[in-house]
């Protein structure tokens, strides 16, 4: 009887740079003598599906190739449906089910931003580089230490009982609105460089700016107003292209960190946002960085209802709830 595989790659084959990715992975793998199968997914779901039937399946390493939100989506499948029967404040607040608590993800950047990829590495490591940590992962002996625990944000939107994950970074009003705009970029525009791609969305998105007003609430402390359109909540120090909305974001660190900008113009947003890639934005005082263990953000009418965005993937509306999953994910490093 053939041993099964251990590792189990999920490739975003709608992703022309994942599909040519995915050449070079599996020829790497199968050089190097790396056992496993694989799954090319095609339709949205398909990457949880697969990922948690391969988890239930015994396979002790899901790889993905693709981008952030390929991640985010193969996470989710991480961890067993719930929600059912339960109203939002109940799935916030309930702890998931893990699958299998020693399966690891294996990170291998194929997508526009592979933000998350980056801050793990703290560079713009090449697919190479984490090819070679899969295969010593895939190699290891019962004394190496391929892995380390990260957090995983867990949220649900307005009155939807169905929570999701968040695995890097979510943002709220024009970099939510930048994320669907580069979702829906035509063929010609996907050409170019991830970053290109986010600029170019950004100064679309900014034609239609307009500030909300919301409450945010982090942890226990009191809520506060804020005219805004530019909310980021985040896991790590990267998104959106490389953007470092809170360069002191720690994946591991069980909190998560909510970055607000607050009754800004459009003219001084425009000076913000191109500061964010360097962190910069941070000394302007109407930039407020808070962190806890959780977080509500609401809109106080519906006309100020902000968009919201996780890891890429276009969620829905204010008002939004998060909530950290301290260590509750390995990932190969």
């Amino acid at each position: 009887m053939t041993q099964q595989a251990e590792t189990f790659v999920v490739v975003n084959y709608n992703a022309a740079r994942a599909r040519a990715a995915w050449a070079q992975v599996g020829h790497a793998l199968r050089e190097s003598g790396v056992r496993f199968d694989a799954h090319e997914a095609k339709e949205a779901g398909d990457a949880q599906s697969s990922a948690r039937a391969a988890l239930r399946a015994g396979y002790r390493t899901i790889a993905v190739v693709g981008g952030d939100g390929t991640l985010g989506e193969v996470v989710t499948g991480f961890f067993e449906p719930d929600g059912d029967g339960l109203n939002a404040a109940e799935t916030t607040t309930r702890t998931p089910a893990c699958i299998n608590a020693e399966a690891a993800l294996a990170v291998l950047p194929a997508g526009t931003g592979n933000d998350f990829a980056r801050g793990l590495a703290g560079e713009r490591a090449s697919l190479e580089r984490w090819l070679t940590r899969l295969i010593k992962h895939s190699r290891r002996d019962a004394s190496a230490t391929t892995t380390r625990a990260v957090d995983v944000l867990r949220g649900t939107i307005g009155d939807a009982a169905r929570p999701f994950f968040c695995l890097n970074a979510a943002t709220l009003g024009i970099g939510a609105e930048v994320a669907g705009r580069v979702a829906a970029q035509g063929r010609e525009v996907r050409r170019l460089p991830g970053e290109a791609r986010f600029a170019l969305a950004a100064v679309q998105a900014l034609a239609r700016w307009r500030a909300r007003r919301i409450s945010v609430r982090v942890g226990d402390a009191a809520a506060f107003e804020c005219v805004t359109n530019l909310v980021a909540v985040v896991n790590s120090a990267y998104a959106g292209g490389g953007m470092m909305f809170s360069p002191e974001a720690r994946t591991d660190d069980g909190l998560l960190d909510v970055v607000t900008a607050c009754r800004l113009t459009r003219a001084s947003l425009v000076r913000e946002m191109t500061r964010i890639h360097s962190g910069g934005h941070v000394k302007n005082p109407r930039v407020l960085i808070s962190r806890g263990e959780r977080v509500r953000i609401e809109h106080l009418t519906p006309a100020d209802a902000l968009a919201v965005e996780a890891d890429g993937d276009v969620r829905g509306h204010t008002p939004l709830e998060f909530r950290v999953l301290k260590g509750a994910l390995r990932v190969v490093v």
